[in-house]
């Protein structure tokens, strides 16, 4: 079976004749072709397979409106996991990212999407202000920072500290770098040097370290972290959970409690592609869910030409691949399930068992309010409810949730004595 991403514009390419293609009128005809064909190779049916994807091949582009781009994408995950070359499509599209990348080009791209879209300046807001509010009146601050920004989020923070009316504290940045996140030994050295440069103009004290080579999040010790006594901690996880294997995870949230910090705060997508992962189609369906509100996300949000645009989108195809059509042993790295979202209510029952919910306060939600009316209209926030399951808020796309922000702290220890 020929890849289907490989357009050839020759006349013996497009040789089906007239009455194998339906015709495609309405206007989500991309979901449906796709569920189509997701169901045809749950079932084994090749020569439905085999007509979909070429059905798909016609009609998809990466250039296109939103349609052919979610064809041109689900496409190359669809076509992976009938051939069976999930891995191989996996490892290809890895390695051109990673030759492609640069930190100048990283950090700008980074930097753009926060300018036209809150999808990750949300969860920025929200995890300083309950850092903060934690930290109030603390000395000696310590915030381990496990995510993959580049510390973008962390000036805004700097300011803060920099205008307490009290003594400004001493803080000290643990950024914990994954080697799959193929940022390399120098780029922590230029966002070290920029922070340091950037603290000093704030007149934060301020000591940044890095800890790296991890190729698991499970790897991550207290001893490596040099916690100090009189420290008081913050851990930030910006889409850190997911990044950790799904049988892990509960091992991995007893770890963060062992560190007895002040505040964790924790930000994920509003996606399960964790207890559907045994059942293609559903995946499939909870997969194009999520991705179909992303790339119509970016449509509003950049220029219909924008490279930035490209770029996240190709990042897309990546995780698309990763979740559908790779099977999570052959990858063999931390890799595996770093892509099996889960929602907010299944972090919260994770987390419920180390930790006890820190609300934010009206500030840090006037905070979120604020940067909100900074972009387009469609975003908006939704706040905890008394009889709600996960609490933390949200922020929703079109009135769809898809990004999930929350604060914890760890559960008192049990004050009884074995006898």
């Amino acid at each position: 079976m020929q890849n289907p991403n490989h357009h050839d514009n020759s006349s013996s390419s497009r040789s089906q004749s007239p009455e194998d293609v339906e015709p495609v009128s309405d206007s989500k005809w991309a979901p449906r072709l796709l569920r189509e064909c997701a169901t045809a190779i749950s079932n084994k049916d090749s020569t439905k397979i085999h007509h979909l994807l070429w059905m798909l091949n016609e009609l998809a582009s990466p250039y296109g409106d939103c349609n052919q781009k979610l064809a041109f994408y689900f496409l190359q995950a669809l076509f992976c996991k009938a051939t069976d070359t999930g891995l191989r499509c996996y490892k290809t599209l890895t390695s051109a990212a990673e030759k492609s990348k640069s930190f100048d080009s990283s950090r700008k791209l980074i930097l753009k999407f926060q300018e036209v879209s809150p999808w990750t300046t949300f969860g920025h807001v929200a995890s300083n202000g309950a850092i903060l509010e934690a930290l109030d009146g603390e000395n000696k601050l310590h915030i381990i920072d496990i995510s993959n920004t580049f510390c973008t989020q962390w000036p805004t923070l700097l300011e803060a500290l920099a205008t307490r009316n009290d003594e400004t504290p001493h803080l000290k940045l643990t950024v914990v770098v994954m080697e799959s996140t193929l940022v390399k030994p120098h780029v922590m050295k230029e966002v070290a040097q920029r922070m340091e440069k950037f603290a000093r103009l704030m007149g934060v004290p301020f000591e940044f370290n890095v800890i790296s080579g991890l190729n698991h999040l499970k790897e991550l010790t207290k001893e490596s972290l040099n916690i100090q006594e009189e420290e008081a901690l913050a851990v930030n996880c910006i889409g850190a959970l997911r990044r950790v294997e799904v049988d892990e995870r509960g091992a991995f949230i007893r770890m963060l409690q062992s560190l007895n910090p002040k505040v964790v705060t924790i930000v994920e997508h509003e996606a399960d592609f964790s207890s559907t992962r045994n059942d293609f189609v559903k995946c499939f369906e909870e997969c194009l869910r999520f991705y179909t509100l992303y790339f119509e996300m970016l449509d509003e949000s950049f220029p219909t030409t924008s490279n930035e645009r490209l770029v996240i989108e190709r990042e897309c195809s990546k995780c698309i691949v990763k979740v559908l059509a790779c099977d999570n042993n052959e990858i063999g790295d931390d890799q595996g399930d770093s892509e099996r979202r889960e929602r907010g209510n299944q972090w919260c029952t994770r987390l419920k068992e180390c930790f006890t919910p820190f609300t934010l306060n009206d500030d840090a939600v006037d905070d979120v309010k604020a940067l909100l009316k900074r972009y387009k209209a469609g975003w908006s926030l939704v706040l905890p409810q008394a009889n709600q399951e996960s609490p933390g808020i949200y922020l929703t796309w079109r009135e769809e949730q898809v990004v999930w922000a929350s604060s914890w702290k760890p559960q008192e220890k049990s004050m009884e004595v074995e006898t």
